[in-house]
């Protein structure tokens, strides 16, 4: 999928510009904790 087919998809469905957001902003919360649940011994 091309960058120009993107703009116009989101150009046509402006809702999904916020859902793709927020599927976003959710995975990096994700990654986030479980980041943080991992520990490392050592140096």
């Amino acid at each position: 999928m091309s960058d120009d087919s993107i703009k116009t998809y989101l150009a046509n469905h402006p809702r999904m510009t916020g859902v793709l957001f927020t599927l976003l902003v959710l995975l990096t919360q994700a990654g986030n904790a479980a980041a943080s649940n991992y520990v490392v011994a050592g140096p």
